[in-house]
């Protein structure tokens, strides 16, 4: 694995490939163009990179020696992951586009391939999503001194950072989201894990809850902040956080 982050301006984007000639040049010519840029030879090293810091976008080889590049796409999909994938591979069927876009990915880009195209198509997706969230949602979710930040998946609360994982950020997100108002653990299920049936799924997101508490409540056995209701699910009182 090759990694490398710096403070230079520009989007983040993770390569995922297991020719090392490609992420040489693909570094290269990306960084050149004023990209930060890691690099990745297996999908499951990348995938726990991601949920440490997520990319502004992921350029992704479809054959990789660890897992599939679709099922790796699918998995991050599933995970709440929205940031630009393009699939990278040597096969030029028109079942492995559909797969690979059925399977989250962006856009697509048959090996060998024109830097100048990739670079164009790389911008094209990073102008898509930054109009999807700028017609959607500001950055931030203030309710007293909690503080979301959707883009950086980062929380504050008075003022001091709170680590969550990726899964409890996704689920005080949607709490947040949804402020006041009541959501069922069904929609909570369906939220943050998709249609995957989960074993003791109810039992999963209490325990996620739980963990939530104790991280951004002011007293964990007596929550202000994420309210139970008793027989449907949970609510966030931005009200009572706006207090404090």
């Amino acid at each position: 694995m090759e990694r490398k982050l710096d403070s230079a301006a520009g989007h983040r984007i993770m390569v995922v490939d297991d020719d090392p000639g490609i992420l040489k040049v693909l570094r290269g010519n990306l960084e050149l163009a004023g990209y930060e840029v890691e690099t990745f030879a297996a999908g499951l090293p990348a995938h726990a990179a991601v949920r440490q810091q997520p990319p502004d976008l992921m350029i992704l080889d479809l054959t990789l020696p660890d897992i599939d590049g679709v099922l790796l796409c699918r998995r991050l999909r599933e995970e709440g992951y929205d940031f630009p994938v393009i699939m990278l591979t040597a096969r030029d069927g028109l079942a492995d586009k559909v797969l690979g876009l059925e399977g989250g990915g962006d856009d697509y880009m048959v090996k060998p391939f024109a830097f100048l195209e990739l670079q164009a198509r790389i911008k094209t997706c990073l102008r898509r999503r930054a109009g999807r969230a700028g017609s959607r949602l500001s950055a931030a979710l203030n309710f007293g001194d909690l503080s979301i930040d959707r883009h950086k998946r980062q929380v504050l609360r008075a003022g001091r950072p709170v680590e969550l994982t990726n899964k409890e950020f996704s689920l005080l997100l949607l709490l947040a989201e949804n402020q006041g108002r009541v959501l069922a653990r069904e929609d909570i299920r369906k939220a943050l894990w998709g249609q995957r049936q989960l074993y003791s799924w109810s039992r999963a997101i209490d325990v996620h809850i739980r963990h939530l508490r104790q991280k951004i409540e002011a007293d964990p056995e007596h929550p202000t902040l994420i309210r139970t209701v008793i027989g449907v699910g949970y609510r966030l009182d931005g009200e009572a956080a706006a207090k404090g």
